[in-house]
């Protein structure tokens, strides 16, 4: 079974998930902020979301990872790379459990991930999906670097009202969204 590699930052532990890893999770994906990624989730739902994202790693040779803070071990979040059969290219995404915003976690974590995308994916870009309205996830994606991407192709039934979509490039890209505006 592959798992997730383990990444260190300056503050955090990006790790494979553990079980115990669901509980803080689902109280995300089950409640209101959920609204900006398709939720809210019943348990269920919470259930197969995080599986997919865990067994990604067997399936693609990528998956999301839990972030915890290395100081106390306390699970802080989510980021993956992830490409479930209906997105029609990889998406790097972010999920922060509550009580841990305004820390700089997410973004000092994606930015760890984009570093291994570049170095062990070989791809060149990765996107990012975001409903409309989601600003703190909008500020996200433009600290690190990503521009919004009018012309890329959409998840299986998604519209341009449903979902922005917010391109990271590798450092060795100009990012200059030839076609893409």
């Amino acid at each position: 079974m592959t798992t997730a590699p383990t990444i260190s930052t300056a503050r955090l532990t990006l790790r494979h998930h553990v079980m115990s890893d669901f509980a803080p999770l689902h109280a995300v994906l089950c409640g209101g902020r959920a609204r900006y990624m398709g939720g809210p989730f019943s348990l269920k739902d919470s259930w197969q979301t995080i599986a997919a994202e865990t067994g990604s790693w067997s399936l693609l040779g990528h998956g999301s990872w839990a972030v915890e803070r290395t100081e106390d071990g306390v699970l802080v979040g989510q980021v993956g790379i992830n490409r479930p059969a209906h997105y029609p290219e990889a998406e790097i995404g972010w999920m922060l459990c509550s009580g841990f915003e305004g820390n700089g976690y997410i973004t000092e974590a994606a930015s760890a991930v984009l570093d291994w995308a570049w170095s062990q994916m070989g791809v060149t870009t990765l996107v990012s999906y975001i409903t409309p309205g989601n600003e703190k996830s909008v500020l996200v994606a433009k600290r690190l670097g990503a521009k919004q991407d009018a012309k890329a192709a959409l998840p299986e039934g998604e519209t341009p009202a449903d979902t922005l979509v917010y391109r990271h490039f590798a450092p060795d890209r100009d990012g200059g969204m030839e076609g893409h505006a």
